[in-house]
């Protein structure tokens, strides 16, 4: 009796096991619908964001004295948290397939520095392992920024922002300025 109540405990496992993954392989792909532009994502929910979370902690000495700006109240922290998730969460839009860099006809705002939104769009669909190395280090970058708000510490915060800032410019150097760091004057 044991051992036929092993036997149908393991078949319904079993079966459990293989309708769960049969149902998973029926699914249909999603197909992503890429409205916005990089660029579009850049200006309205990564650059405010990351400026929001380097802001909102601070050391700041002028001849008035020195301020330390941080969150206080819950409210402070909760919209500090919410620039924090927007941060974490635009890094996957980055990351889906077929957006454009720019609308076309779009410039580059400092030729003389930038490369154009064609070019920056060629090198991404170069080599695509690369952009998303990228985009990936700004999300894994921004997520301490987030824990951060969630714990109310802000010297964590305030330490999230350096590596936000360093995987910012990891990208931008690779793909928006990349000629600007080999045209700077040598320092003497």
């Amino acid at each position: 009796m044991r051992l036929h109540r092993e036997v149908c405990w393991l078949g319904w496992l079993g079966a459990s096991i293989f309708l769960g993954t049969s149902c998973k392989a029926r699914q249909p792909p999603v197909e992503y619908r890429a409205s916005a532009t990089v660029k579009d994502i850049m200006d309205s929910m990564i650059d405010p964001s990351a400026d929001a979370l380097w802001d909102s902690v601070a050391t700041i000495v002028s001849a008035a004295g020195t301020e330390e700006r941080a969150p206080h109240t819950d409210e402070e922290w909760k919209n500090v948290r919410h620039h924090a998730i927007r941060l974490v969460e635009a890094t996957n839009l980055l990351l889906i397939p077929d957006r454009h860099v720019a609308k076309p006809g779009e410039k580059a705002e400092n030729p003389e520095v930038e490369l154009a939104p064609e070019e920056i769009e060629k090198r991404i669909n170069e080599n695509r392992a690369t952009w998303i190395t990228l985009a990936r280090g700004l999300h894994d970058a921004a997520l301490p920024a987030l824990k951060a708000t969630e714990a109310k510490n802000p010297q964590a915060l305030f330490d999230a922002g350096e590596q936000i800032d360093t995987a910012c410019e990891s990208c931008h150097q690779k793909y928006w300025y990349p000629n600007a760091i080999q045209s700077r004057p040598a320092q003497k």
